[in-house]
């Protein structure tokens, strides 16, 4: 509970500002790992340089920091909100389970730049994604799908 405590207490300026948190991390995602950027057809063929601009990019953005959210808040009672979002990106997006470690590095790096997330929340975040990141993994694996 302390990890998610600490997390949420820099959620407030992510609430803030969904889609501008959202735009960086995705943003940032596309270009520090190129191959990302396929995973996601709307965007696939949007040049980097125009990525920062793109409304589209900025409201998907949005939805992603807001399921964080929506996760974060539950505070490891998650399972009501994680099994959809699990089951969706394995069977109807295809996202490769290692690229939930991928973005996971790029929210960390925008909310420590961002957000202010101290060296002990950075700690804190890494400890409660390793935790989703594992329910999402299970959720893969009772799919069939290779992790």
């Amino acid at each position: 509970m302390a990890d998610f405590d600490l997390v949420l207490k820099h959620w407030e300026l992510v609430e803030a500002d969904y889609s501008g948190y959202g735009n960086l991390v995705l943003t940032r995602l596309f270009t520090e790992h190129p191959e990302t950027q396929k995973l996601f057809p709307k965007f696939a063929d949007i040049p980097q340089g125009e990525l920062a601009g793109n409304a589209d990019l900025s409201a998907h953005g949005a939805i992603v920091m807001k399921a964080l959210g929506d996760l974060l808040k539950a505070k490891g009672n998650h399972e009501s909100i994680l099994k959809p979002l699990a089951n969706t990106h394995a069977t109807k997006h295809k996202i490769p389970f290692n690229n939930f470690q991928v973005i996971t590095v790029v929210i960390a790096k925008v909310l420590e730049e961002k957000a202010g997330l101290d060296a002990a929340g950075q700690k804190a975040l890494a400890n409660v994604m390793a935790l989703v990141i594992s329910d999402i993994k299970a959720n893969y694996q009772e799919l069939g799908v290779t992790c």
